[in-house]
């Protein structure tokens, strides 16, 4: 039995991976945090492997290990990882051990800096309803599937969302630059993670350098109504072959999307033209592994989506709520512009949270104008507290409604006053769009947006 410890265990990814490992009779898991917060915390204990003490003790780094595995909340200076250099055991960041798992499969690699974990997921219902077993991992919980990771001796495939974040802090390397897809998609690059990539042009190099690394004689997937998509896929090896795609054809009929096939339109539950998008990106990855679209489009239909992507809250009379993670610009855009199209005769209320480094980062502040645009009322929310913890420099309400460029913004940094806002509001007949990374400092989403909406 070969012994694994995590370095930092509580994160969504990191801790998948422990219950994934944990179900393999070959491991023995064991790992460390400073902090366990839900759900987390209760699926580790579940299985048994939340340590009877949180934070960090160098003590349980023994000889006997046969790999450490360590995420992105570890420090350089954490005294497990300092013992475990000492003691020259195999160190893996979570991407690293990933690769490693799967070097003899085939992999599909998602990257682009929207639509990743829908596409993912996608690709995964397909396989799955069709009878295929891949390897996977996701960033978001998937309907009927337990984890969102998944390792398997038989399985002759892996599906990794790509994300373009650092790999660990020992390992300075994106995630998705580890991974060398044999099948890569790029869904659109659209810059974030200000404090990792300066620049645009820095992080567009990075989409560059995935794309050197897929294998040799590979495929890549891109969105070709994206300028930096179409200059990476026009400078690719010569080997690998460029499969672009875009919105496919559909129509949208009483609240219901409809995709053309050949001659028949098949309803979806998802909407919007960034799933759509997605949809025609993972058909052609599925394509790859040998699924007809005959499949694909009869497979995907009860696809409902992933969690927190468009997720529908609910409705009552006139009234349906949704959830989405969006917040960077691109994503903020796409969403709302996707609810404005499926329901083009409902009000649309949208709230978003700033919440991520870069969206509370002053200089990057503007690229969020007219991205609440189409939204008949439009609501940001911040916390000042969260700037301080991420000790950026202080924003006003005023500076974020300029960079919102939109007179209809209106800015909260307090929870009680943004409440009274949405309290204040009538429902009849709208849409109300709950965006955010966070909770709104402490408000639970979906509960809340339900009682909005029932309330007349």
């Amino acid at each position: 039995m070969r012994k694994i410890h995590f370095i930092a265990m509580g994160g969504a990814a990191m801790h998948n991976l422990a219950l994934a490992m944990n179900e393999n009779p070959d491991y023995k898991v064991s790992g460390s945090d400073d902090e366990f917060f839900e759900p987390s915390k209760s699926r580790l204990a579940a299985k048994g492997l939340l340590p009877e003490k949180t934070g960090w003790d160098p003590s349980r780094i023994t000889p006997d290990i046969y790999a450490v595995i360590v995420g992105m909340h570890a420090t350089n200076d954490n005294p497990e990882l300092i013992k475990a250099k000492e003691l020259g055991l195999k160190i893996y960041s979570f991407p690293e051990y990933l690769y490693e798992r799967t070097r003899s499969k085939t992999r599909v690699v998602v990257g682009g800096s929207h639509g990743k974990t829908t596409t993912t997921a996608m690709i995964l219902y397909v396989l799955k309803k069709v009878g295929i077993e891949a390897d996977y991992m996701v960033g978001a919980q998937i309907e009927g599937f337990e984890n969102m990771v998944h390792l398997s001796k038989t399985s002759r495939i892996a599906v990794f969302e790509g994300d373009e974040y650092l790999a660990s802090p020992i390992d300075p390397r994106p995630k998705f630059h580890l991974y060398k897809p044999h099948i890569a998609i790029l869904t659109g690059i659209a810059w974030d993670h200000i404090n990792v990539f300066p620049t645009f042009e820095n992080y567009v190099s990075q989409f560059k350098r995935f794309t050197d690394l897929i294998e040799p004689q590979g495929r890549l997937i891109y969105y070709d109504r994206d300028p930096e998509l179409v200059e990476i896929a026009s400078h690719i090896r010569k080997d690998i072959i460029a499969f672009p795609y875009h919105t496919p054809e559909h129509k949208v009929e009483n609240g219901q999307t409809f995709i053309k096939f050949r001659d028949e339109y098949i309803p979806l539950q998802i909407f919007g033209e960034h799933n759509l998008q997605n949809l025609n990106a993972a058909r052609l990855a599925c394509h790859a592994l040998g699924i007809t679209d005959s499949q694909f489009y009869h497979a995907i239909s009860d696809f409902t989506g992933a969690t927190n992507r468009l997720e529908k809250i609910g409705s009552h009379g006139t009234s349906v709520a949704y959830k989405d993670f969006a917040h960077s610009p691109s994503k903020l855009r796409a969403t709302v512009h996707a609810v404005r199209n499926q329901y083009p005769d409902k009000r649309v209320i949208a709230c978003m949270e700033l919440h991520t480094f870069s969206s509370l980062t002053a200089d990057f502040l503007p690229q969020y104008a007219h991205c609440m645009d189409e939204a008949d009322v439009a609501i940001v929310y911040y916390n000042p507290e969260v700037i301080a913890h991420k000790r950026l420099k202080e924003i006003q309400p005023e500076d974020v409604k300029k960079a919102f460029a939109n007179d209809k913004v209106k800015v909260f940094t307090d929870t009680q006053l943004l409440k009274q806002e949405l309290e204040s509001l009538s429902y009849d007949n709208s849409v109300l769009l709950m965006m955010s990374s966070g909770n709104f400092s402490g408000i639970n989403v979906k509960e809340y947006a339900m009682e909005l909406i029932t309330k007349h």
